[in-house]
């Protein structure tokens, strides 16, 4: 029978050079991305008021992106629906992003019309590196963040890209979006810049 120790130390037979330990770092500031689709564009704008009151100013919006890759939320929220992404000036923690989620939620309930949405809210952030949305549903991919709220992986950033997964949501790999959030990531570099200089 091996013992203990045996697998302790198998890693390291044939190596002379020992792994540096991970040390704690803390997160970097992320982007606030917020979208939102409903079937009734003017409605957008007190919804959109809502949100700058909570969050701060918007820096930069999306144009209107049809949302027809599912048809799963027609029969709540009608159809056609339309698309619109924002991303905010002011960075957030990312341990931010389920409290931020809570509070899109009463958003939406504030609106609804008879227990039917009338606007969905998918608020998330931006890194360098990544792309991630909050959600209430888990699944395999999505980390719990608290608050009954997970984290889901969306997009990663490889060679120059956003990078879509197999859980990805078919709009958020399409063309239109990818082009706002590449505008997005150049935008957060510069801020992300800024506020780490600031620290220093």
């Amino acid at each position: 029978m091996q013992r203990v120790e045996d697998y302790c130390s198998s890693g390291l037979q044939g190596s002379s050079i020992a792994e540096p330990m991970s040390q704690p770092s803390p997160p970097k500031p992320a982007k606030l991305v917020i979208g939102i689709f409903l079937h009734e564009k003017t409605f957008g704008t007190p919804v959109v008021d809502n949100l700058i009151e909570k969050f701060g100013d918007v820096d930069i919006v999306s144009a209107w992106i049809p949302f027809d890759q599912t048809t799963y939320y027609e029969a709540e929220m009608g159809a056609p629906l339309y698309r619109r992404m924002m991303a905010f000036e002011t960075l957030i923690n990312q341990s931010e992003l389920a409290q931020v989620k809570l509070f899109t939620n009463e958003i939406e309930k504030q609106y609804a019309d008879k227990g039917k949405r009338v606007v969905n809210i998918d608020p998330g952030y931006l890194l360098l590196e990544r792309f991630v949305l909050a959600t209430g549903k888990n699944f395999a991919h999505r980390i719990y963040i608290g608050k009954k709220i997970y984290a889901d992986l969306t997009l990663v950033f490889r060679k120059g890209l956003f990078e879509a997964l197999p859980w990805s949501f078919p709009d958020y790999a399409g063309d239109q979006v990818q082009t706002f959030l590449m505008r997005v990531r150049e935008k957060y570099a510069l801020d992300l810049k800024k506020a780490l200089s600031n620290k220093q």
